[in-house]
């Protein structure tokens, strides 16, 4: 199991547009993560998908950087 020196978060902010009309905005977003770096696709397609989000047009990820920090999730 990891200790906290290992544990990996990314923070990030993102856009998403939806296919309908409309978007939302996330400042500083955390996400835990595996391993030592996460790719924009894949963060988009996390994001999308833990939050349930439905008719999804363009996802940008800007200001991504890893960093160190305990794992808010089990």
């Amino acid at each position: 199991m990891a200790n906290e020196t290992d544990d990996k978060r990314v923070v990030f902010d993102f856009e998403i547009d939806f296919s309908n009309g409309g978007g939302i905005q996330g400042q500083g977003f955390r996400l835990d993560i595996e391993g030592d770096d996460i790719d924009d696709q894949a963060l988009g397609d996390y994001i999308v998908e833990d939050m349930r989000l439905l008719m999804v047009g363009e996802v940008r990820i800007l200001n991504k950087k890893i960093i160190l920090e305990k794992h808010k999730r089990p």
